[in-house]
Order: C-alpha cells, then structure tokens, then sequence
C-alpha cells in the first residue's frame, strides 16, 4: 500500500521503474511511459516498438480519455503476400494457433503512442524517460521464470525466421530462465524514440528498413502504411455498474463494448453475481460478436447504438499517482511474427495473423483501419468521478472475462484488489468453458486446468480506497509485481 503512488505491471523491473518515476516527481502518465520503455526490453516477446496497444487516463479531475495507438492494417495486396505460417502454441491445458511470417505484420503504434501521451500528459523529457529502457537493453534483462515460460510456448515463432533467432535463440534454442536477454541495437532504438521522436519510425530509416524487411519476405506493409499512421484520442465507452462509473476502450476496439454490456447485463441482477451468471453472460456476449458487430464497430456512434438496443498481446501496466491520476496502458506484439527488424531490434506485431481479430477472415480489413482488439484499459469512478480501481489485463480473447471477474471481485464481492486478481478465473469461448482450480460448475463442455494459467490473461490494477490511499495487485499468472513510490 501507498499514499504517494503506485505501479503495477507484468515484471518486478518494470514496476520499479514506473514507481522510480514517480518518486522523482513524474506523474502518472510519465511513470507508464517509462515503464512502457523497460517492459520492450523485460517483456520482450509481448510488446515492443513493432506493437501497438492502448492508453487510459482518468482521475485527479482529468477528463477520461482514450488514446488509441493500435495496429492498423496495411495496405498491400494479400494475393501477392507470402503464405501467413501457422504454429500451434500450448498452454498445457488448452492450444491456440497462431499465424505469423511477414504477411502478418500491420502498422504498429507504439513509438506513435509514447509520443502523443508525452506531449498531452507527460510532465518529463520523453529522453529522460527512455533512458532506463535503454541501459537495460544494453547491459541486459535476466530471464525470469515467467518469462523463460513464454520464450518456450513461443519457440515455434521465435525460430521461424532467422533474424527472430538472432535476437531470441541466439544458441540454437530460446532463451531460458537465468540466461540474459540483451539487445543493443533495440537501446539504440529506444534512445533514439527519446531524443527524436516517433518521426524516425514512420517517415524516416526505421521505416525504410521496417518496409524493405516485410518487401523481401513477402509482407504487406509499405511505407504509405507508416507515414499515414498516428495515434487517435478518442472518448471511452461507459458502462454503470453497482453505482460505478465504468469508463474503457470504446469502438474501433472490440473489447470494451463488449465489457461494458457484460456489466451492464450483470447490473439487473441484486447481490454478488454466482459462476454460472457470470459465464451466462459471457455466452450472451461472445454471441453478440458477429460479422455485423465487427462490421459496425468503425461506424461513429456504434457503441452507443449498441448498448442501448441490447439494454433498454499483450502486456498491462496501471499506474496512479499521488494526485489520485491514473493511467492505463495496455499494449501487445500479438505473439511478433518472428522478424525483427535489422540493425534496431524491433520485433514486428503479427496482429493480421491473429485468428481472434480477423474472425471474417485474413487480411478482409481495409487499408488503415484498426483492428479490432479485446485489450481494453479500464478505470472505475465513484458517484462523484474519483478514482476507484484502474486495471488492464493481457491475454488474448481471455482479456475481457479477466477484467471483468477482477471487477466483480473487488465490487461485488469487496475483495482486497490482489485477492480478486488471484481468485480463480473462467473463460467461455465457442461453447466450452475454460476453469481453474477452484471453480465449480456443471453441465457443460468444460476444460479443467491444473493450476492458475497464463492462458487466463495477466491483470495488473490499483486501487485507490477512501481515504485516498492505493493497493496495488500485480498477476502472478503473468509474473506481475507492484513497487510503491
């Protein structure tokens, strides 16, 4: 607990440096920047500066805002693309197949993001906060066991190209707990996003390598893609929920609409929502996402519509300062594709091969159009528009029923935030329900894992209580860990 500000993310090195940030006088938006920076090179299979993801900011009378920095799609011709390479991915209890190679790389986001949110909410020298990053990727990350977990389910990605092998299997094999991850060439880039900019990455020689990498191997991203991108603000979705203002990633995004009427639908009923409601709603929500849902979600207005007519990657790190501001920022490389860019250490998204965001098909998206991802940063705000809980979570499709469960738990059932990140987590998708431990329910198709799971999404939140003091909760799932200023 803390009164001066918290930071809570997927590896102990990235929230201490957040935390470290705000101990020198940063902010909350400074303090995710930083740590943003430092989870590229301690979380280096999750995201990176060929990622793209999302930024929340809310609280300490600050309007909630929505900045949209997210893999767009490019614009080559799929028919002339190289053939998307499918690897089957385990998580022990349950598979997913993944597809990367070049084709599958769209316009990242990342260096557009940490640019806009420095310039509209920062505090600090965006140099001063890439800083650390970059001495880390320089001197190197040990490989911890979480780590270590996901550079071996990622195997078959991670020596799919030999640029990916470089990086991360330099002897052969993936990295393993207790070797050290180092990366000069991805500090360079590091340092160079903080004394430059983001103009290097889309209409300078970051780009031009990027483009000539994915023109050699067959992928659609040009340079018309790069130049043409820039990161959107946009106004949350809101939900209500047991008197809660829940504000999250509104449309072009998938993931938040479908939270918010999850809450919503969880809101008619009175008292602590039992498993099988929760999975009830669940189902009710997975069934809303059709072709015309998708379809819709880049028509302006869309959410709006769509609540009303039904009511009548990835890594997280959420941080709130001692102002009560908060910032929730989730950002993801998909699984990467297994190139990585030469000479910078960027390890390119395979967002057009992942199956979950192209449900009408690969590469059906038009040109410049966001894709439409489950990530969805959240805060919740009392009656009067204080902070209560800021959360995010990674994890593929299993991002929305991670935040929504964790905020059951701390509402509903007034769990201490850690406690409802740690409860016991369930999953719908296409019929079948994915346990842990813990949980009991019956009468359907369901798959039990052994042991708590990475498969179930990494939440990472803070909570601010009543007398303005914060908890903090960090996933072990994920390796989460918090740090306090």
């Amino acid at each position: 607990m803390s009164s001066r500000g918290i930071c809570a993310a997927g590896h102990p090195l990235t929230a201490e440096t957040g935390a470290a940030v705000l101990r020198e006088g940063g902010n909350a938006v400074d303090a995710a920047i930083a740590a943003m920076l430092v989870s590229w090179v301690a979380e280096p299979l999750l995201t990176g500066p060929g990622a793209g993801g999302y930024m929340l900011v809310a609280g300490a009378g600050e309007a909630p805002a929505l900045l949209d920095f997210f893999v767009a799609a490019p614009s080559g011709d799929p028919a002339a693309a190289s053939e998307l390479v499918a690897v089957d991915v385990s998580f022990g209890d349950a598979n997913q197949v993944f597809h990367v190679g070049a084709a599958a790389c769209g316009a990242y986001g990342t260096p557009a993001g940490i640019e806009a949110a420095a310039r509209r909410w920062g505090s600090e020298p965006l140099d001063r906060l890439a800083a650390p990053a970059a001495d880390h990727a320089r001197n190197g990350v040990r490989v911890n066991a979480q780590q270590a977990y996901i550079f071996e389910i990622l195997e078959g990605i991670l020596l799919a190209d030999e640029t990916g092998q470089r990086e991360f299997a330099p002897d052969g094999r993936p990295l393993a707990e207790g070797d050290t991850f180092r990366s000069p060439e991805l500090g360079d880039t590091i340092e160079r996003l903080g004394r430059d900019g983001a103009e290097p990455f889309y209409r300078g020689d970051i780009a031009a390598a990027a483009t000539a990498l994915m023109a050699e191997r067959g992928g659609l991203l040009g340079a018309s893609d790069l130049a043409a991108y820039e990161a959107i603000e946009r106004e949350p979705v809101r939900a209500t929920y047991r008197g809660h203002d829940v504000v999250t990633n509104p449309p072009p995004s998938a993931g938040g609409v479908l939270i918010a009427l999850a809450l919503a639908l969880l809101d008619r009923t009175e008292g602590p929502p039992s498993t099988g409601a929760i999975v009830d709603v669940m189902e009710a929500v997975q069934a809303e996402r059709t072709p015309g849902f998708l379809d819709g979600l880049a028509e302006p207005g869309f959410a709006e519509r769509f609540l009303a007519s039904r009511l009548g990657s990835t890594t997280h790190i959420s941080v709130v300062d001692a102002d009560g501001l908060a910032c929730s920022v989730t950002c993801t490389n998909g699984e990467g594709c297994g190139l990585v860019v030469p000479g910078t250490g960027i390890h390119v998204n395979n967002i057009m091969g992942e199956q979950d965001l192209s449900p009408l098909g690969f590469h059906t998206a038009p040109a410049g159009r966001r894709m439409p991802s489950m990530m969805a940063p959240t805060a919740v705000l009392g009656p009067g528009g204080e902070l209560k809980l800021v959360l995010g979570s990674a994890g593929s499709n299993r991002i929305r029923s991670a935040i929504l469960q964790t905020i059951v738990g701390v509402l509903d059932h007034g769990l201490p935030v850690q406690d409802a990140v740690e409860a016991p987590r369930c999953h719908f998708e296409a019929g079948t329900i994915y346990v842990e431990p813990g949980i009991e329910i019956a009468g359907r198709d369901v798959v039990r894992f052994r042991d708590r799971n990475v498969f179930f999404g990494g939440a990472q939140a803070v909570e601010r209580l009543a007398d303005g003091s914060l908890r903090g909760a960090g996933d072990p799932r994920r390796g989460g860990a918090v740090a306090v200023a």
